[in-house]
């Protein structure tokens, strides 16, 4: 009989689609509390990253949970919603743009993983993670290259953190005006990278990334 990391390689050489692969892989391992996690903001250059932990009932899964970055707005809304009413338990955590200029975009989104972890109110058994192994974790845990596009738990996770991510940034637009931040999210768009040329970065830009001029003023403080 094949092992269960056999039967998973095989499983995912079939089918790469979001699923309950990695999930049925770990409770075959005698995991049953399993937590996705997964961030998002690494690269924008406006505000937080923000990750999220999620604790599914593979039983009363939403139908339509997918990677964030294939859903609609409204789409990621509405899942968004039912994952917090299905899930056994989630949690979400935000590292700020001074913090990130202060220990790096990476070094940042590994805390905002293990503050999303902590903030869990039961430890999970297991850890199912996209494309990143967390430092500094002692709870098992597994790496899943585009884990969002692979693990339901990932995608449920990657999507209450793009629209935690997405309500802050969009509420900071009236704040901060002439960024259009309310349609790039924080991201390098042209429109975006031409104001930081005009008007030069707020407090809550990432003054470590390429397209963000140090040594312009700040507006709003």
């Amino acid at each position: 009989m094949a092992s269960p990391r056999s039967q998973l390689a095989s499983s995912a050489r079939e089918s790469f689609v979001c699923g309950q692969t990695f999930e049925n892989w770990a409770q075959l391992l005698g995991h049953q509390c399993i937590a996705g996690i997964d961030e998002v903001g690494r690269g924008a250059l406006f505000g937080p990253v923000c990750a999220a932990a999620v604790i599914l009932d593979l039983d009363k899964l939403p139908a339509g949970i997918d990677d964030s970055k294939k859903l609609s707005p409204k789409q990621r809304e509405l899942l968004a919603e039912k994952i917090r009413d299905t899930a056994l338990d989630f949690s979400i955590a935000f590292v700020e743009a001074g913090v990130i200029d202060e220990i790096n975009i990476l070094q940042a989104t590994f805390e905002a993983m293990r503050q999303a972890i902590s903030g869990l109110r039961s430890a999970p058994e297991f850890l199912l993670c996209d494309a990143l192994v967390i430092p500094g974790c002692t709870i098992p845990q597994r790496s899943i290259i585009k884990g969002d596009a692979q693990s339901v738990s990932i995608a449920a996770a990657s999507i209450l953190a793009k629209v935690q991510r997405d309500r802050l940034v969009c509420g900071l637009d009236a704040k901060y005006p002439g960024y259009d931040l309310a349609n790039n999210m924080g991201y390098g768009t042209e429109k975006h990278l031409k104001a930081l040329s005009v008007l030069g970065p707020t407090n809550l830009h990432r003054r470590t990334f390429r397209g963000v001029a140090v040594d312009s003023p700040i507006p709003g403080c």
